[in-house]
């Protein structure tokens, strides 16, 4: 007998995924004004001063293990934030994310046990090389942003691995309050020296605050709370919609039209993660708690 997923925390799911790219599509309009950095910054500090004010993380005895968890946490974080802003600001949103799933994806067929695994993960190559294909709008293969987005999702399968380390090390979500605060703390500098100090004003303060909002700040709070009560397996499912989020985005947010064959591309990397999350499932349907 399965588990019916609630409807309420599937929902969670899916709004925080369409949160998720609405906050990276109004990341790009920011790039002008305050570059990639200034864009990852204010996600970063924006993020890292409302966590933190909400589960007031210490950093009191902490382990040595505690601190390397919250490191590598930063650093795929930040790497992965970067390379991905990188990837948008020379190629649509949808293409990026879909490219980006790849990391994610492949990450889980390495560590399944499942053979038919490896028959999703060519399935979703096939995806990504008819992004770059040549269509009716001109193609949108250009491959500095192809190598950003693709080395995006192979910080994203890191961060992964640094957030399952990081849960052992901290309760709740304090080591990713503590890892977010780090990183704005990191990128702060490298954001001062590249901004254009003179094009700010109160709409770009407001656009980079509801980036850090749309993208980190709702994105996490409904993901922990829709965990609590959905089985990890449906959990895994629904982020895989992803790149489905992304283009829609893409096409409302910034009228980026990716042609047949890009949305065909995005269509065949989410089902390949769909069935490589199904396949790879072990048949438990209890909820993380």
């Amino acid at each position: 007998m399965t588990t019916r997923a609630p409807l309420g925390a599937t929902l969670l799911v899916v709004i925080a995924a369409v949160s998720q790219e609405v906050g990276a599509a109004f990341a790009v309009g920011l790039f002008a004004a305050v570059g990639t950095v200034g864009a990852l910054f204010a996600r970063f500090a924006v993020a890292g001063v409302i966590l933190c004010a909400a589960v007031r993380p210490t950093v009191r005895g902490l382990t040595r293990q505690a601190w390397g968890a919250a490191i590598a946490l930063t650093a795929t974080l930040a790497t992965m934030n970067f390379c991905f802003y990188l990837a948008i600001a020379r190629i649509p949103l949808g293409i990026a994310v879909t490219i980006e799933a790849l990391g994610p994806l492949i990450l889980s067929v390495v560590t399944g046990q499942s053979r038919a695994a490896w028959l999703w993960a060519v399935l979703a190559l096939a995806g990504v090389a008819s992004l770059g294909l040549p269509h009716a709008g001109g193609g949108h293969f250009e491959a500095t942003g192809f190598a950003f987005a693709a080395a995006a999702g192979v910080a994203w399968a890191g961060y992964i691995l640094a957030s399952a380390r990081t849960a052992v090390e901290f309760r709740r979500v304090d080591g990713l309050a503590l890892a977010t605060a780090m990183g704005a703390l990191v990128v702060a500098p490298f954001a001062v020296a590249s901004a254009h100090l003179q094009a700010l004003d109160w709409r770009v303060l407001g656009i980079g605050a509801a980036v850090g909002v749309l993208s980190s700040v709702i994105p996490y709070s409904l993901e922990l709370i829709s965990l609590r009560r959905l089985p990890p397996a449906t959990f895994a499912v629904l982020t895989c919609l992803s790149p489905v989020a992304a283009a829609l985005a893409g096409l409302v947010v910034l009228g980026q039209q990716i042609g047949v064959l890009g949305y065909l591309g995005v269509a065949l990397v989410t089902v390949a993660g769909i069935g490589a999350v199904r396949s790879a499932r072990s048949g438990r349907a209890e909820p993380l708690g």
